[in-house]
């Protein structure tokens, strides 16, 4: 299902305010800011950050096939994205996923860093609230969808925050976390509501919980055998910034993110070529690698690794390089 209405630019800065801001809820986000927080800023923050993303993005991905809302009409609206086009739209994952972020960023660091908490809660306002008319703008949802998304987070993050001090120190101590977190993941992946036809969504939550359990099995990691690697290296706001902070900064995220798209990049092609070879068929074939036996496997093990290594080998990278 593709947008096929053209359409004129009236006014470019709203144009690419709300473009920019749609795509603070899509992968490209989701894997530059996630781990420049744990690179560069503090792990707890990084930790509680994507375990929050992780259970929100399910919840709310499994809602929209379960409600099966359908997407603003167009005509009369005009839509300006093609891919999600082919999702429900009840809720809104982008709004559920800016909420989410933003404000679970935003409760991590008020009682470990010193800045006004009056600036951070408007900036995590400001932050999601731009998300959410984006999805408005560019005709992806409806009012309805983005307040219920927007709720929906908040109240799941109400309901974790209690329960983040366990679920941390559970993910870095327990003998069983790494087995659980690459066990549940894939049993829900596995288990995802059927639709009639296709959907992106099965194959978007299998890359979020795949991250979620690579990242969660750097995490334990880390704390079992390097949890000196950046002990009293994080960026503290509120402080002036040096150059050689700024630096360090840049070159981190920098020599960290090569790493994690030539993962990425590498891991996609090998694992879609050893499955095109085990279920015999071409790797061009989209309607083969939409099949739930090719998907899962693909996108799961690509993100899987790519949350690993993003959590366990590139911190060691920098060690390495002298950049901690």
């Amino acid at each position: 299902q593709g947008c096929t209405q053209k359409y004129i630019v009236k006014n470019y800065f709203y144009y690419y305010l709300f473009k920019f801001s749609a795509a603070m809820g899509e992968e490209i986000f989701y894997i530059t800011f996630l781990p420049f927080t744990y690179w560069n800023i503090d792990h707890s923050v990084s930790r509680r950050m994507i375990i929050v993303w992780s259970i929100v993005m399910y919840i709310g991905q499994v809602s929209k096939d379960v409600l099966k809302w359908p997407r603003p009409l167009s005509p009369p609206v005009v839509k300006l994205e093609m891919r999600t086009n082919a999702e429900y739209g009840m809720p809104s994952t982008h709004a559920m996923a800016a909420t989410a972020i933003s404000f679970s960023f935003f409760i991590a660091t008020m009682n470990q860093y010193k800045y006004p908490l009056e600036l951070g809660l408007v900036a995590a306002f400001v932050i999601s609230t731009l998300v959410c008319l984006s999805r408005l703008y560019t005709g992806m949802h409806t009012v309805l969808d983005v307040i219920g998304g927007a709720l929906i987070s908040a109240v799941l993050l109400v309901l974790l925050y209690p329960a983040w001090d366990t679920i941390d120190h559970l993910l870095l101590t327990s003998p069983f976390c790494p087995f659980f977190s690459i066990l549940v993941p894939l049993v829900l992946c596995y288990n995802y509501p059927k639709l009639d036809y296709y959907s992106p969504t099965r194959g978007d939550t299998t890359m979020i919980l795949g991250a979620t359990a690579g990242a969660t099995v750097g995490f334990w990691l880390n704390h079992q055998y390097a949890a000196s690697a950046y002990a009293g290296q994080s960026l503290q706001p509120g402080f002036p910034l040096t150059t050689s902070t700024v630096v360090f900064v840049l070159a981190r995220f920098f020599v960290g993110i090569l790493v994690v798209l030539l993962t990425r990049w590498l891991m996609k092609s090998v694992v879609l070529g050893l499955l095109g070879y085990l279920y015999k068929f071409p790797l061009g074939d989209l309607a083969a690698r939409r099949r739930l036996e090719v998907e899962v496997p693909y996108k799961f093990v690509t993100y899987s690794s790519v949350g690993f290594v993003a959590t366990m080998i590139v911190p060691l990278l920098h060690e390495l390089l002298g950049l901690l």
